[in-house]
């Protein structure tokens, strides 16, 4: 089980079962006990869409949120970059775990080279920014033009 701590300082576990995969289909109709499905697949779009990784949190800690009086939109006040970092890494880390368990290496190593894969994207991009010359664009981009 991974856990991750939100911005007021509660702690969340997350664990991947038959339970909580079944209350994000029938919540979110996502099954994330096929992380291959859809186009782009289903691993993908958690790794990329942050709502819907919120979504599909809070539906797996649902039952102790329901037992703290925590609403969805109050779970998501909670889940600023930094937490929403720590989810991510906690949820990709929690289907990892379970598809291991369950002799599912295919689809471990799929969510794993996901994440890998968004990783190295950052890296890259990061890095590509960091070589642009701002000034020297703006400059292509308007000429020389002195700023009064």
């Amino acid at each position: 089980m991974k856990t991750f701590t939100d911005s007021a300082g509660r702690n969340w576990p997350l664990c991947l079962t038959i339970d909580s995969a079944k209350r994000v289909r029938d919540l979110l109709n996502i099954n994330l006990l096929e992380p291959e499905a859809g186009d782009p697949p289903l691993i993908t779009r958690l790794g990329t869409d942050e709502i819907l990784l919120c979504d599909v949190l809070f539906a797996m800690v649902k039952p102790q949120a329901d037992s703290q009086n925590i609403t969805s939109e109050q779970f998501g006040q909670a889940l600023g970059g930094d937490v929403i970092l720590a989810a991510h890494t906690a949820f990709y880390g929690e289907i990892i775990d379970f598809f291991q368990k369950r002799g599912r290496t295919d689809r471990a190593k799929a969510a794993a080279t996901q994440q890998k894969m968004i990783d190295i994207a950052i890296a890259r991009v990061t890095q590509k920014m960091d070589e642009i010359d701002v000034s020297q664009k703006l400059t292509e981009i308007f000429g020389e033009q002195s700023i009064s």
